[in-house]
């Protein structure tokens, strides 16, 4: 297929920004995965050291972004699972 070996691409040099831009958006997607299963409280990768991860969430604010710095005042949305 044109445009999917370097020969193409140096005859196709407008192809360049394409690749770069779908390379780095591929990236970008990959990344996020990572952060998600590495930072979410919903994600647990041992469950014999902390078998309710979710639990440590409970005075804790889950944003991105929030403005306001102290959530130990305010009470916790979350149920209470026995």
């Amino acid at each position: 297929m044109q445009g999917m070996s370097m020969a193409s691409i140096k005859k196709n040099p407008a192809l360049i920004p394409l690749y770069v831009c779908v390379g780095a958006g591929a990236v970008m997607a990959v990344l996020y995965t990572f952060r998600l299963a590495v930072r979410s409280p919903e994600v647990t990768w041992n469950r014999k050291s902390n078998p309710e991860p979710w639990e440590d969430f409970r005075n804790k604010q889950h944003k991105f972004y929030s403005p306001i710095r102290d959530y130990s005042k305010s009470e916790s949305q979350a149920p209470k699972y026995e």
